[in-house]
């Protein structure tokens, strides 16, 4: 027999909200804003490879080959494992910060002898946001997302950028072709074409 309470329940579909997407220029202003050399460099590391926050705060000065520029996310969600470039900018200020680091933790963005949490990079990200005045609901996926559709605007093939995101559905990915405006801007009009 069926519950009567389900009948009064509608089947209700999560919304699909679009990812928040900061411009190029938006990520400048954060950047520029940004005055402590660590929080900088994680704002930086987590646009410029695309990374998740987790994934950022927990990475491994060994994780990285910079002759090669690439990385190794080692325990990706689903604890999968996949490679991340490395920009050239974020080589050289990631050579200048390893080379002034204090501790001898094995952690990039390390306290004492630990990592630093999820929710420290959380808050520095907010802040930095808040303080270079954009008005856009600022967070660590923000950056991600960024990445992802800066590179899509960019002319990078989504299958690339599925394997660099480590998604395991294209689906997931293809939510970036949604948001890149630039795109959307270079199509013309069928009227415009009479």
């Amino acid at each position: 027999m069926q519950n009567p309470a389900f009948n009064s329940v509608e089947a209700h579909k999560p919304e699909k909200k679009l990812p928040t997407v900061l411009t190029k220029e938006e990520i400048r202003k954060l950047l520029n804003t940004i005055e402590n050399p660590k929080h900088k460099l994680l704002v930086e590391f987590m646009y410029s490879s695309g990374l998740r926050v987790s994934e950022c705060v927990s990475l491994k000065i060994d994780d990285l080959d910079f002759n090669e520029k690439i990385g190794k996310i080692k325990h990706g969600k689903g604890n999968k494992e996949r490679y991340i470039i490395l920009s050239d900018n974020l080589i050289q200020h990631l050579s200048d910060y390893i080379g002034k680091k204090k501790d001898k933790s094995p952690y990039i963005f390390s306290i004492k002898d630990r990592h630093i949490t999820i929710r420290q990079a959380q808050k520095v990200v907010k802040e930095s946001a808040k303080k270079a005045g954009i008005k856009k609901r600022v967070f660590c996926h923000a950056l991600r997302s960024s990445f992802a559709t800066h590179l899509l605007e960019a002319g990078t093939d989504i299958r690339v950028i599925q394997e660099l995101l480590g998604h395991s559905d294209l689906s997931t990915t293809q939510i970036y072709t949604k948001v890149s405006t630039q795109q959307l801007k270079r199509v013309k009009s069928p009227l415009d074409t009479l």
